[in-house]
């Protein structure tokens, strides 16, 4: 009986470490598809009717925003959207986009924001 236990003991041990492998392995890829999907931060972008010669970074809310360009990017500040559009207006001049992480401004919303400016 011993025999049989001792020629069985290596096989089983070397499917055993296979299939630990596997495992860790197909968790290891499973955690970076995960990590690669992950959703985008939230923030809110704008396009410039007049491009900036130079970049710019102001804070606007609490928040910096990166502008380059025609166009604007900083992160949700928590406000509503109309009056970030207006701060971001009256800052960089005005704008001929601005969008949330839920959409953009309607044309309307868009001359109110730029009117407030």
């Amino acid at each position: 009986m011993t025999n049989a236990f001792q020629r069985a003991f290596p096989r089983t041990l070397v499917a055993a470490s296979l299939a630990v492998a596997a495992t860790i392995a197909s968790f290891g890829m499973t955690t970076s598809q995960a990590h690669a999907q992950a959703p985008a931060a939230k923030a809110y972008t704008a396009s410039l009717a007049t491009a900036l010669d130079t970049p710019q970074r102001e804070v606007i809310n609490g928040v910096l925003w990166n502008c380059a360009g025609d166009s604007c990017k900083g992160p949700v500040d928590g406000g509503r959207a109309g009056k970030t559009c207006a701060s971001v207006a009256k800052k960089f001049g005005p704008l001929t986009r601005f969008a949330t992480p839920k959409g953009e401004l309607t044309a309307e919303e868009l001359q109110r924001c730029n009117g407030a400016a």
